[in-house]
């Protein structure tokens, strides 16, 4: 588990995200208390359960990149879901349970992916030689005499062993060429592992989600891969049977469990569109629509509170996850919620609308600012361009205009500008290989005031 301080981790998540300083550092607080945990004597270790945290703020403001920024930095499983997929047991639909077995499933693929990486020099190696043998496959003589049949195998290694040296020296030429990148484009013949073709599709019957996991595990039991003969480029080939011999060499039992340990202890689930589910106080009437919401919320319940769920790798915890909801709550709110849900989310943050200032800081400080996108875009074509800062701002003020005039939809709103206003030179660039240009503020008007103006168009263009 990652030791970072939270005031590291800020540091780390400000590269990516603007502004939003109290829910960064909430998260951060929340990811140094795991850390905390995994200290402690183990029977107390057991008692401290993770604080649970509701965002809300209109979407666009980074509820969702944080979560999913901290999981990278932290190296944690995480699967981020809707809760408006889900519908209560006895409807059609996706079941609550799914979503820890969705996050065991990237658990498993990412401990997998680690212990590939660990084995990989050896996998490599035994690669090579597999490759080796395609390219050069053993000589061995066609036709033997009766004697020689009844005598053993004398006469054939006595001539294996005159051929040996010749072999040899054939086999490390052919190395040092693959080494040396002089075979890649070659073909080889291999056998790869093909999918069966049973394939058993289980419809989203509730509670039936489990059954149809172990019906798929028995069909691909009983019918498991075929071994077919395909033609693959060297640098293809040599890639695939890395991917075999790694296989080889890995416990798979060992990597279910780990990944079970780590889903179990650092996972983390982001539950979006929180709001949707809450069944508004001042609705009229209720009706079925809040009933099936408030089924859900209780449906969830007890895996936000912990319980155990069956995966097909096993059953897993539910009581150290950390679950991030997150939702816009302009018509519900938290206090919506079911009392015994709502205690389950004992930390929330309200993050703030974006504005001008914030806009232009998306635009120029982080790593992965829209300009920085666009540039390296166009520099594939041979085209280099520029911003002012004068342009940027009035990027960054029709950003704010629209979003006030139309619907706030944060800094999404920032994309669909920006592409209006490249749109011609990003279907010209081609034509225009090694030029070099300023987008300006003029630049800028010239592409969008037009838009901007016409409040009904801007509604349907930006």
């Amino acid at each position: 588990m990652s030791n970072l301080t939270p005031r590291e981790i800020v540091s780390e998540l400000d590269k990516y995200i603007i502004g939003q300083d109290a829910a960064k550092r909430m998260v951060a607080i929340a990811m140094r208390n795991r850390w905390r945990r995994q200290q402690i004597d183990p029977e107390l270790r057991d008692e401290i359960a993770p604080k649970n945290i509701i965002l809300m703020g209109p979407t666009g403001v980074g509820k969702t990149e944080i979560a999913r920024r901290l999981a990278r930095l932290t190296n944690c499983p995480f699967f981020k879901v809707e809760a408006t997929k889900f519908t209560e047991v006895g409807y059609v639909g996706r079941d609550v349970e799914s979503m820890i077995r969705d996050l065991m499933e990237i658990g498993v693929n990412m401990v997998h992916k680690e212990e590939t990486e660990k084995v990989r020099i050896k996998a490599e190696k035994n690669a090579e030689e597999r490759l080796l043998d395609l390219l050069l496959p053993s000589k061995k003589k066609e036709q033997q005499s009766p004697a020689g049949f009844f005598m053993g195998t004398q006469s054939g290694e006595i001539e294996e062993k005159k051929e040996a040296p010749k072999d040899d020296s054939t086999r490390e030429k052919f190395r040092q060429m693959f080494r040396q990148g002089q075979l890649d484009e070659r073909e080889v013949e291999m056998e790869i592992t093909v999918q069966s073709g049973a394939q058993v599709e289980i419809m989203a019957i509730p509670g039936m989600e489990e059954m149809g996991s172990n019906l798929q595990n028995a069909f691909s039991n009983m019918f498991p891969g075929k071994r077919k003969a395909r033609k693959l480029k060297i640098k293809d080939a040599y890639e695939a049977l890395i991917a075999e011999e790694a296989d080889k060499l890995i416990d798979p039992d060992a990597v279910n469990e780990l990944a079970r340990e780590r889903v179990e202890q650092q996972g983390i689930l982001f539950v979006d569109e929180m709001d949707k589910i809450a069944s508004r106080q001042d609705a009229a009437g209720g009706g079925s629509a809040d009933v099936s919401r408030e089924g859900v919320q209780r449906d969830l319940l007890p895996v936000v509170e912990g319980s155990v769920v069956n995966t097909k790798y096993g059953m897993v915890k539910t009581d150290h996850i950390l679950f991030i909801a997150a939702g816009a709550f302009h018509f519900a709110k938290p206090s919506d919620l079911i009392p015994e849900l709502q205690g389950r989310f004992p930390l929330r943050e309200e993050l703030s609308s974006l504005h001008k200032e914030e806009f232009y800081q998306i635009l120029t400080e982080p790593k992965n600012a829209l300009t920085v996108q666009y540039k390296a875009l166009l520099a594939t074509e041979g085209v280099t361009i520029d911003f002012s800062k004068e342009a940027l701002e009035e990027i960054s003020a029709n950003a704010e205009k629209i979003n006030e005039e139309t619907e706030n939809i944060g800094a999404r709103r920032l994309y669909t500008i920006m592409e209006k206003i490249l749109a011609n030179l990003s279907f010209e660039a081609p034509d225009k290989s090694g030029q070099k240009i300023m987008i300006d503020r003029d630049y800028v008007k010239s592409q969008i005031d037009d838009v901007v103006e016409d409040r009904d168009l801007s509604r349907y263009i930006l």
